[in-house]
């Protein structure tokens, strides 16, 4: 009988269960843009937090969007993360008109 290791046993169960495994940003291009009829409201205004300065470094501000519920506009308030990489600068998400309705562009690091 082979010894299998706990990973070594793991390896094949995706292939062996007929299951593809598809990296985060693949999966996430490959999922289907949905169109909202409404457009959304314009954001609100936010109150920014000051940050400390030792944190201001490793820290970006996301601000708020509008997130669509499947029946209505639902606020998303904006908060600090951490940046991935030294000066990385955050792109934010913005709705775009399309021919079949409004449809969210994801924020992305820059």
């Amino acid at each position: 009988m082979q010894n299998l290791t706990r990973r070594g046993m793991f390896v094949g169960l995706p292939l062996a269960a007929g299951v593809a495994l598809v990296a985060p940003r693949a999966m996430a291009q490959a999922e289907a843009e949905v169109y909202v009829p409404l457009e959304p409201p314009p954001p609100r205004r936010e109150v920014i937090p000051v940050l400390p300065p030792d944190r201001a470094e490793i820290e970006i501000w996301q601000p708020g969007r509008w997130r669509w519920s499947g029946h209505e506009y639902v606020w998303v308030e904006g908060h600090y993360v951490a940046r991935p990489r030294p000066r990385a600068v955050w792109i934010p998400g913005h709705w775009d008109r399309r021919e079949h309705g409004w449809v969210f562009v994801e924020g992305h690091w820059g």
